[in-house]
């Protein structure tokens, strides 16, 4: 199995009670397995500032899911959740999005592994080094580094 981190935000619709159904749903994908799930932090909405708060957590996830097919699940949650894609970085009912996937770079069109910002985010740094201080990026950088800089 491959353990992945993938990182949960919400800013509508009860944003707590979304994250949990986000989780439930991440359990139920098939051989996929939630290990450890960091507290929720309520933060100041990025890039788009005038817009409810939200709340983010990231979530460790042993499965044999492909990262494509893993990507085109947690897009499944998202929809059954509501979530409208209408702007970037606008509010949402669910975002998941694909932090680490193994050690694995990947770089495709609809996806980028590591996340393109996940450097820049302290609302995903903090709740991956509250679950995972020494997971590390593909270039063996470990997360415990990356929260010093």
């Amino acid at each position: 199995m491959i353990k992945c981190y993938l990182a949960l935000g919400s800013n509508l619709a009860s944003p707590e009670r979304q994250l949990r159904m986000a989780i439930k749903r991440l359990q139920a994908l098939p051989n996929s397995y939630v290990i450890k799930v960091a507290p929720f932090y309520a933060n100041e909405a990025w890039g788009r500032k005038s817009q409810p708060k939200f709340y983010n957590t990231v979530v460790a996830l042993l499965t044999t899911l492909p990262p494509e097919k893993l990507l085109i699940a947690c897009q499944a949650i998202e929809n059954k959740q509501g979530r409208v894609r209408r702007v970037k970085w606008g509010a949402r009912t669910i975002d998941i999005d694909i932090l680490l996937y193994d050690k694995k770079n990947i770089k495709r069109p609809f996806l980028t592994v590591p996340h393109p910002f996940l450097l820049y985010r302290d609302f995903v740094l903090n709740p991956l080094f509250k679950i995972a201080p020494f997971a590390c990026l593909p270039n063996g950088l470990p997360i415990s580094k990356i929260k010093k800089i």
